[in-house]
């Protein structure tokens, strides 16, 4: 279902792009591959940075970790280096050591030569726990399971409980994979669009804020007595949750200006009620599809004029409300799923068939 069918609430001032997705950013693409059978609620989704190898033209990055409670694998390259040079894969928890097999031998597979005439490959996997809905002991994820998301990758691809999304939970609801892109006009300058693409698992029901509005509250003391107390104790609980934010830009950004912006994923995703908790791996990367970096040195450098710095403001601004619109993307995107041990998560739209009412109320 896209955002119109949904009648997803609008984030923001900035003009989306035409899908309002990752992909609306060069040749970005996005595959998933979703196990959903009885307690195995989990999967795999990839993000494609362009349609060629990334090892052999990679292309600039960087992170920011807002808070380091994860288990990814390939950030300390990325940060070193600046670059990607795998599809960027995310799973559950226990699935990440796997997705780097998968990554490693698919770039071996394209080059012969790594880790013996060529330089050795960077895998790049981020992770969520979905334990609660997903029997993740039983190590669900297989390497083929990454092969078959990267061949399903294209331009239009489902949002919610999909693929890595299948499991998570958000805001005490059923969580996942949401994108939103928004278009940034630099002055006296082009429009650049900046893509977001997030992995939502963190969020106590109390804190959720939708629009600027305090939905969370009104939802808790909205539902039946079960889920109303389920929704004060949250309110005392620790935020156990996470949250990986993809950023993809066209803009040209090196790698110091890409880890500046990825630092304003973090605006977005406090927008929604997160103050990224002890317990929640919040972690958020950048790229941009504006150049790539050739891993052979006799290939030349790129020549590319970079954004002023005094001109990036309105790249952050879409940044920040691309994230804040990919994470509401998520929630409203989502259907309900149970899973492991009969525990259930129910989708939000469900639970609040009158929101549209709540976010015009001016009294709200």
């Amino acid at each position: 279902m896209d955002k119109q069918a949904l009648d997803i609430p609008r984030i923001g001032v900035l003009p989306s792009g035409p899908l309002d997705s990752i992909c609306d950013v060069g040749e970005v693409t996005v595959g998933h591959r979703t196990l959903a059978e009885g307690p195995l609620q989990t999967g795999v989704t990839v993000v494609r940075p362009h349609g060629g190898d990334p090892y052999l033209d990679k292309v600039p990055a960087a992170a920011t970790v807002l808070n380091g409670f994860g288990k990814s694998t390939g950030l300390v390259q990325v940060q070193e280096l600046g670059v990607l040079e795998t599809p960027i894969a995310l799973t559950n928890t226990f699935g990440v050591g796997t997705m780097a097999n998968a990554q490693i031998r698919a770039a071996v597979a394209a080059n012969p030569g790594i880790g013996r005439g060529m330089a050795t490959v960077n895998p790049l996997v981020f992770e969520c726990n979905d334990g609660y809905l997903n029997d993740i002991q039983a190590l669900a994820v297989q390497e083929s399971h990454y092969a078959d998301a990267l061949a399903a990758a294209d331009k239009p691809f489902e949002q919610g409980a999909v693929g890595a999304g299948r499991g998570m939970s958000c805001f005490s609801f059923k969580g996942g994979i949401g994108s939103a892109s928004r278009v940034a006009s630099i002055q006296a300058g082009p429009q650049y669009t900046v893509g977001a693409l997030v992995l939502a698992n963190f969020g106590r029901l109390p804190n959720l804020t939708v629009a600027g509005r305090p939905f969370g509250r009104r939802l808790a003391a909205q539902l039946d007595s079960g889920l109303a107390q389920a929704g004060e104790n949250a309110a005392i609980a620790p935020e156990k949750g996470s949250i990986i934010l993809l950023l993809a830009t066209d803009a040209p950004l090196d790698s110091r200006q890409l880890r500046r912006l990825s630092l304003r994923a973090g605006a977005g995703l406090a927008r929604t009620g997160s103050v990224f908790g002890h317990g929640s791996g919040d972690i958020a990367l950048a790229f941009s599809t504006a150049y790539t970096v050739p891993q052979l040195p006799e290939q030349p450098m790129p020549a590319v004029a970079m954004l002023h710095e005094a001109r990036i403001d309105p790249l952050f601004e879409a940044a920040a409300e691309a994230c804040e619109q990919a994470i509401i993307s998520a929630l409203w995107h989502a259907d309900g799923v149970t899973g492991r041990d009969g525990n259930q998560r129910a989708a939000i739209r469900d639970a609040a068939p009158q929101w549209r009412q709540w976010l015009s109320d001016t009294e709200f």
